[in-house]
Order: C-alpha cells, then sequence, then structure tokens
C-alpha cells in the first residue's frame, strides 16, 4: 500500500490517466486481500481472548470454592476483597487487553522492520550547510524518527506515571459499589420492613461518591496523558513533510516520495510510539492484573496454611466415635480465641444437644465441624466412611427450579419425582409438589420456615448418618419445630445428630446436652449431662420401668439405658448410694427416686 501510495502521487503529477486507472484496479485487489487478513486477525485474536479467559476463569473459580476458600476469604485479614469482581470483569479485562496489545506490538514491530527501511532508502542524506560548514546526515528520517519516539515516549511515562494506581483504585470502587447494590436487592425484604430506604440511600450515596472521586482522578489522568497523545497526533502528520521539504524544494524528491516517505515515517512512528497510543489501556490492564494476581496470593496462602499445622485445627479419622474433639480451640485471629480446650466424644446413634448464651461461638463450632473454619489449634476426628450433612439456620435456596432446591447439592435428576414429593409432603410442603418443576426466585418466595422444611426434605432426600442441624427449627412454631425433630428420631434413629439450639423442647429429642459457655480464655464446655429421652412410645415403655413422667424411672434402668448408648459411665450420687430420696439436684435432673444424674463422666 504504500508503494502504491507512491505510484499513485507520482501519476496524478504526470497526469498519466492510463496508470491512475491500472493503480485504481490494483487497489480493489489490495484492499480486498488487507480486508480477509484483517478478518483473520480478528478471528484469531478474539478466539484466544475467549479461550485463555475461560481457562483463567475455571483456574480460579476451582481455586476459590476448593476447600471453602470462597467462605475462608471473608475472614482473611488483607485478603482480596470482592472476588466476584475481579472473577467476572477483572479477568476479562486481564485477558482481553494482553491479547490486542501483543498483536498491536508485533504489528508495530514488523512495520517498523519494514519501513525504516523504506524510510532510509526514500529519505537518503540530508546535507546542511552554514558558514561553509558542511553536515551530511544519513537515514534523516530514521533518526527524526526515532529521537521524536524517544521524546513521546518518555514524556508519557512521566506524565501518567500514575495511572496504574489510579485505575485499580477505580476498580475497587466500582466493586465495592456493585457489592453494595446487591447487597441491597439480597436484602430487599428486611430493608423495606424496617423502612430504612433513606440509611440505605446515604450508604449507596458515600459509595457512589468513592466511585466518582476515583473516576474524577483518573479524568485527571487522561487529561494529563492526552496532551502528549494528541501533541503526537498532530504532529506526526505534518513533521514529515516538513522534514522533507528542502529535497522537495531542490527537485531531489518528487511529489510521490515525499508522500511515500511520510506515509512512511507515519508508519515508523507509530510503531515506535506504541507505548504512547496504548498508554491508558496498558494501565487498565496492569490494573486488572494486579487485583487478580493479589486475588491469587489470597488463596496461594491460604492454601499454604493448609499444609502447615501451625495455627490451624488438624483433621483426622477415627474408629470408635462417630465425632471426637481433642483439645479443639476455635480461634478467630492470632490474639481471639473463641472455643479453648474442647474434649468431648459423641458416639454413633448418639444426639447431642449443644447450647449455650449467644456469641460463645456454637456456630462457628459448626464450622469447624465440616471444615470451613480452619483456624485455631487441636484435632477434629470422624468415623471413616461417614457421610455429614448441615442444616443452617438460614437454609440456601438455588436459582432455578424446586426440584434443584430440593436435590441440592446432588444434581437435578439424583431421586425420582414421586420420592421427592412424598418428602415435600412429609415436611408440610405438600402445597409446592405441584410446583416442582417451576422456576423463580425460590429464595425470596419462601418464607423462613418453609426454607427450614426443606433443608429437612434433603436430610430426608440424602440419607447421611452424621447430621449437624445450626438452629435449623428456629423459624419454626414450636408444634412444627416438634413435628420435623420427632420424624427425624424416627428415621434416623441410627445416625449421629449434633444440634445448635436454644429451645428447651429440643431436649425431648436428643440423649445428651452440652452447654457451651463463654469464660475469660475463650468459651469451654462446662457441663455435659445425660438426657432421658422423654418421647417413648407406650410399646417401648412396657416392661422397661420407665414411667409416663420422663424424669421418673428406676435407677437400675437408668443405668442400663445409659449403658446401652456404648459409653462407659460412671455415677456419682450426691449423698451416695443410700442416699434419702429428694426432689432433685444442682446440676441434673433426676432419675427415678436417687440422684444418679448429679455428676457423669464418660469415656470411649
Amino acid at each position: 500500500m504504500n508503494a502504491w501510495t507512491r505510484a499513485i502521487f507520482d501519476a496524478l503529477q504526470n497526469r498519466d490517466s492510463a496508470t491512475i486507472l491500472f493503480l485504481s484496479i490494483i487497489y480493489l485487489l489490495l484492499v480486498a486481500a488487507i480486508v480477509s487478513l484483517g478478518i483473520v486477525d480478528v478471528y484469531a485474536r478474539m478466539t484466544t481472548q475467549r479461550r485463555w479467559r475461560a481457562w483463567l476463569n475455571n483456574h480460579l473459580i476451582h481455586r476459590w470454592l476448593e476447600n471453602g476458600h470462597y467462605y475462608q476469604l471473608n475472614f482473611v485479614r488483607g485478603a482480596a476483597q470482592n472476588p466476584e469482581y475481579r472473577i467476572a470483569d477483572d479477568i476479562r479485562i486481564a485477558t482481553d487487553a494482553p491479547v490486542d496489545l501483543v498483536a498491536g506490538l508485533i504489528t508495530a514491530l514488523l512495520s517498523a522492520a519494514t519501513f525504516v527501511v523504506v524510510l532510509w532508502t526514500i529519505g537518503g542524506t540530508l546535507t546542511l550547510h552554514a558558514n561553509g560548514v558542511f553536515i551530511r546526515i544519513p537515514g534523516f528520517l530514521v533518526i527524526a524518527c526515532l529521537l521524536y519516539a524517544m521524546v513521546a515516549s518518555g514524556s508519557m511515562i512521566v506524565i501518567g506515571r500514575r495511572f496504574i494506581a489510579t485505575s485499580e483504585k477505580k476498580n475497587e470502587a466500582e466493586a465495592e459499589y456493585r457489592y453494595v447494590l446487591t447487597r441491597l436487592r439480597e436484602n430487599a425484604e428486611s430493608i423495606a420492613l424496617f423502612q430504612g430506604e433513606a440509611d440505605e440511600r446515604r450508604e449507596l450515596d458515600k459509595s457512589l461518591q468513592r466511585v466518582l472521586g476515583a473516576w474524577r482522578a483518573l479524568c485527571m489522568q487522561f487529561m494529563r496523558t492526552t496532551i502528549v497523545s494528541q501533541t503526537n497526533g498532530y504532529a506526526v502528520g505534518i513533521l514529515p513533510i516538513v522534514l522533507c521539504a528542502p529535497k522537495f524544494l531542490d527537485g531531489s524528491m518528487t511529489l510521490g516520495a515525499v508522500m511515500q516517505a511520510a506515509s512512511a515515517f507515519t508508519i515508523v512512528q507509530a510503531a515506535f510510539n506504541w507505548l504512547v497510543d496504548n498508554y491508558p489501556r496498558l494501565a487498565d490492564w496492569m490494573a486488572s492484573a494486579r487485583r487478580i494476581g493479589s486475588l491469587q496470593v489470597a488463596l496461594d496462602e491460604l492454601a499454604r496454611s493448609e499444609i502447615g499445622s501451625r495455627g490451624r485445627i488438624s483433621r483426622g479419622e477415627t474408629k470408635e466415635a462417630a465425632l471426637r474433639l481433642k483439645n479443639l480451640s476455635v480461634g478467630l485471629d492470632e490474639r481471639t480465641t473463641l472455643i479453648a480446650s474442647a474434649e468431648v466424644a459423641i458416639l454413633p446413634g448418639e444426639k447431642v444437644l449443644v447450647t449455650g448464651e449467644s456469641g460463645s461461638g456454637k456456630s462457628t463450632l459448626v464450622r469447624a465441624l465440616v471444615g470451613l473454619w480452619p483456624w485455631g489449634e487441636g484435632h477434629i476426628e470422624m468415623r471413616s466412611g461417614v457421610k455429614l450433612f448441615v442444616a443452617p439456620q438460614r437454609a440456601y435456596v438455588p436459582t432455578g427450579t424446586l426440584r434443584r432446591a430440593a436435590n441440592y447439592p446432588a444434581a437435578l435428576d439424583s431421586h425420582r419425582e414421586e420420592e421427592i414429593a412424598k418428602i415435600l409432603r412429609t415436611v408440610g410442603l405438600d402445597h409446592l409438589v405441584e410446583r416442582l418443576d417451576e422456576e423463580g426466585p425460590w429464595d425470596k418466595m419462601l418464607s423462613g420456615g418453609e426454607k427450614q422444611r426443606l433443608a429437612f426434605a434433603r436430610i430426608f432426600l440424602h440419607r447421611p448418618n452424621v447430621i449437624v442441624l445450626d438452629e435449623a427449627t428456629a423459624a419454626l412454631d414450636p408444634d412444627s419445630a416438634d413435628h420435623l425433630m420427632h420424624l427425624l428420631c424416627r428415621e434416623f434413629a441410627d445416625a449421629t445428630v449434633v444440634s445448635i439450639g436454644h429451645r428447651p423442647e429440643l431436649e425431648a429429642f436428643h440423649s445428651r446436652k452440652i452447654v457451651l459457655k463463654r469464660v475469660r480464655g475463650g468459651a469451654k464446655f462446662v457441663s455435659d449431662i445425660y438426657l432421658f429421652p422423654k418421647r417413648v412410645s407406650r410399646g417401648a415403655r412396657s416392661g422397661t420401668g420407665l414411667h409416663t413422667d420422663p424424669y421418673r424411672a428406676r435407677p437400675e434402668v437408668a443405668r442400663e439405658w445409659l449403658r446401652s448408648r456404648h459409653s462407659r459411665i460412671e455415677l456419682f450420687p450426691t449423698r451416695g448410694d443410700k442416699a434419702r430420696p429428694r426432689a432433685g439436684t444442682a446440676s441434673g435432673r433426676r432419675i427415678g427416686r436417687c440422684d444418679v444424674t448429679a455428676n457423669v463422666r464418660f469415656w470411649v
């Protein structure tokens, strides 16, 4: 195309109509070839961007989701904030921009290598004379182009030195603003009930002001870099003509040669000034790449901490107990201990209720049991081959159909429709049976109680042998909670159940109660009591010495029942084996006529 430019201008200068017509036809062929190459370039470039983004996205998503890292990042100081924005937007920029930039750089280098020769040949040697002194400058156009590019690029680097940091702050502010908006939408019902729109608007305005402030700083950077880029754009068109003017005026260069030199100079200068033209996008890419890198570093730190044992709760297997805690301490950070020196063993089939005042660390203990909370010391051991299922207080409902919500986290078709319908009716969700394949925002459509019923339905579908309930009936009325717990005890008589709760009526469905109390140095288990089961059928009660009163039974029957729980026990009556009967004890409930539950110690 550069040679065609010289030929057409020479033909115009010579008024050669035949050559002009011929070159016009050649031009159409050249345009067709250039357009074809452009199409191939777009396909190759965008395909590379798409595949690179897919690979990096899958890599980060895998690392983010494995071992609960997506949850743990919320509690790591200095960790990458708003990882979802980094994965959704920063990965796009981090993979799109470098492909375009590298393609542009390769094109610039090839253009420079090609047209430097043309520029050197056409420009030739410039001879200057002053006061009888002749100065010859070979390849003067190339030298002028290099000097010009050095000045322009150096100016851009100096003026735009804060561009990358400013762009990164802008991305962070945008991510935070999007998070605030998403949080408002997800908690719309609570905000509306509290009529908290005014307060939320103030928070939105604050976040928006941070975004606008970041954009204002970025605007200043663009203004500074525009000084260089705009000056360069206007100067590059006229500078080669001015440089070639002396040789054109003395007749050593034709008009076509001048135009060819100007075209070659522009191409070479654009190649040399690649940094000037692409600096804003390069800065934006570096900002996004740094945010992705910080997320990678945070995930690396979590992965490294999993390898080392210092400051981490170790996990292992045990043969006798279903669950065992050995000198377990759960920490919030290096200076704060939530739970200290917990020692407990829970046998297969035991139903254990863990109670305690709010803030004593019960929910954090649940997270530690399932492996989501790794910070602390000591050991957590579980029986090999156990199938663990956790029902949190806020039951999660995924997007999609109700069938998917019922099967979660298993595959959509993991259970038959008849099985799901039967269990939904059992847990009191019979009004939803006909809507199994209906898609909708079920997380918003279901009430808190319906979500907890759905959580119990999942338990019945998945059939685990270790069940952890974290306030799983808190949103239900007492009768509904009793009904679901009765179903659970009946259907999972051999399963191990660990319940976190405050309601006294939960004791009816558990054989053991552990009390967690907050003391100096971290909460501790201060009481471990074996409860006599309240709800025993008359058939089961017959011949056992059990009475209608749930707390009255012959002492020998109580001892036999405790032994049947596969625990070795020692009973320490408060007044000896021949104690006179009294109404009750300070540390336990009365069983029969003797205070046999005053103190209980157990080993496995």
